[in-house]
């Protein structure tokens, strides 16, 4: 994904698209506080934590690879809040306010992994729907190039295990629960149907 490869003092990117484009699915109100309250106090506290240490001098996928491997206790913060900041970047990426379908290569790709996009959006729901607790839903490249869907619990990402993440869908609770309350279910199908950012899957498959 092309992330601002700058060091810290890293800054709260700026949203792709106006606070209210993804309303109904996600509202102006979910915005306001999920990117402009949860996402900058995850940038505010890396800044913080990385300030005076080795982390420091890296760009922010390096922050995270490094400090997932990392056994001091100080690194797992900063995994934490810099795994947060990268994953909740490329969320505001995967969706676009018009929605989309897949096309190309990506069309092909869902044909050849998952039987087509029906299928894909079924079995994307179940995991979303599964993930206990706060996590993420991830569409992934693996490293045989094979498309797979894969849950991370909390601040986890595939970036740290190896894998190219093309698409996500947030599954805390704050990305939909003043629109929808415990309907995770009916977010997740509405996420899909109506805001998933194909185009940007697409890019991520090179």
């Amino acid at each position: 994904m092309p992330l601002d490869k700058a060091k810290a003092p890293f800054t709260l990117p700026k949203l792709p698209y106006a606070d209210d484009a993804l309303s109904p699915v996600v509202s102006a109100n979910t915005i306001s506080f999920h990117h402009g309250k949860h996402h900058a106090a995850y940038v505010n506290k890396l800044n913080e934590l990385v300030a005076g240490t080795p982390y420091e001098a890296l760009s922010l996928e390096e922050i995270i690879v490094r400090s997932a491997k990392d056994k001091e206790a100080s690194a797992k913060p900063i995994f934490n809040n810099a795994a947060q900041v990268w994953n909740h970047t490329f969320y505001w990426h995967s969706m676009t306010p018009a929605g989309s379908t897949p096309a190309g290569k990506m069309k092909d790709a869902l044909e050849k992994s998952f039987g087509g996009l029906d299928a894909f959006k079924k079995a994307f729901t179940a995991a979303a729907v599964g993930q206990f607790g706060s996590g993420w839903a991830w569409l992934v490249k693996g490293k045989d190039g094979a498309l797979k869907i894969e849950t991370t619990s909390n601040a986890d990402t595939p970036i740290a295990h190896g894998g190219t993440p093309l698409l996500v869908a947030d599954v805390w609770e704050h990305a939909y629960y003043l629109d929808y309350q415990n309907r995770r279910p009916d977010h997740v199908a509405a996420w899909l149907d109506k805001l998933a950012n194909w185009s940007f899957a697409e890019k991520n498959l090179d």
